[in-house]
């Protein structure tokens, strides 16, 4: 058996490469292409571009991984089956239940990197992804996280924004205004900002401390317009999204909202995603396994790899739409996040129960 799951991970891990190499030039190129198309702003040359593209790759490597997984296993299994390879193991007393055994040990190696790559590798990549954009296309604006929150140099006013909410709106500004010998003219301090319209923001909450010859001036409005190079575009770099934070990070900050009674489904759903994401990987293997028995009355191996190209696609995409149902309308997050997988797994044990049965 031991000799059965080494020649099996080979032949798997050789496939599930392949289709990888193929899916990450694919998106990597259409990445490139996108990237053309701002090219030329600020300082984005091509050597930028390049680089923006390759800091981009561990985030598509995670999230292609049960697609590529799924794909690999079936054309290394139907490839297999092609060849009689898989009935010489049944005609040996290899069972249905040892295959699989054999292939949740396959899976193990692909599931910590998964987790490794989640956790560790694709996060920091696509944040400094985005910062790199961020600071070659806008050199007058700089950003920098600190515990203060959020620091923002805006030509010769420096920003403080205590936090940057999913919809890119602010809360906790505080503007310092410097002249043109660096003498501080005013602080401006607001409850929240909303964007407007390009060069303009909409103060709320806003008390504005003026300094001069004369001495210090305090004004406090309910509202006022703030004029600034700051786009969502740019405020949203130091928000991460969901979906490229580590567990842990997720974790806190989900807890953050909740303690300032804030929604936090989106948060809650990308964390159990997290959480779960790398046992898809097992119920895709689990999924493959039955192709091999379809092959010969299917019409070969290009029609086992569409439908599992399908099928993977199918996972990524619907998961997506049910984790977004899920925050919308405040589903249970483990739900919203395990629904794909567990409709996944439902497939594999029906069509494995079918193929038995034959």
């Amino acid at each position: 058996m031991k000799l059965l799951t080494r020649y099996l991970a080979k032949e798997i891990y050789a496939s599930v490469a392949l289709v990888f190499a193929t899916l990450i030039m694919l998106f990597a190129f259409l990445d490139f292409i996108h990237e053309l198309s701002v090219m030329g702003h600020g300082q984005y040359s091509l050597k930028y571009v390049l680089l923006f593209v390759v800091l981009t790759i561990p985030g598509h490597i995670y999230e292609l991984f049960p697609v590529a997984v799924l794909v690999g296993t079936i054309f290394a299994l139907v490839q297999l089956a092609a060849h009689s390879e898989l009935t010489i193991f049944r005609a040996s007393g290899v069972s249905s239940g040892q295959m699989l055994g054999a292939l949740c040990k396959i899976a193990l190696p692909l599931i910590v990197l998964s987790f490794v790559s989640g956790e560790l590798i694709a996060p920091p990549s696509e944040r400094m992804a985005q910062k790199l954009r961020l600071k070659v296309q806008n050199s007058a604006v700089s950003l920098q996280a600190f515990r203060s929150g959020v620091w923002v140099k805006d030509e010769r006013n420096f920003v403080n924004v205590k936090s940057v909410l999913p919809d890119t709106s602010l809360s906790g500004i505080a503007i310092y205004s410097f002249d043109e010998t660096f003498h501080l003219q005013k602080i401006i301090s607001a409850d929240s900002a909303s964007y407007l319209k390009p060069g303009n923001w909409l103060l709320e909450g806003v008390v504005e401390t003026r300094f001069d010859k004369l001495g210090v001036t305090t004004h406090a409005s309910q509202s006022q317009q703030w004029g600034s190079a700051l786009t969502p575009g740019i405020m949203s770099v130091m928000l991460v999204v969901p979906e490229q934070m580590s567990a842990y990070d997720l974790y806190k900050y989900a807890a953050h909202l909740k303690e300032n009674k804030q929604k936090s489904a989106r948060y809650e759903i990308a964390m159990w995603n997290k959480l779960v994401y790398p046992f898809a990987l097992l119920v895709m293997m689990v999924l493959a396994l039955p192709f091999a028995s379809y092959q010969r009355r299917s019409g070969g191996v290009s029609v086992m790899v569409f439908l599992g190209i399908v099928l993977g696609l199918l996972f990524h995409f619907v998961g997506r739409l049910f984790a977004s149902l899920g925050a919308l309308n405040d589903w249970q997050p483990l739900f919203s996040a395990t629904a794909m997988t567990g409709l996944f797994l439902l497939l594999a044990v029906a069509m494995l129960w079918r193929v038995e049965k034959r």
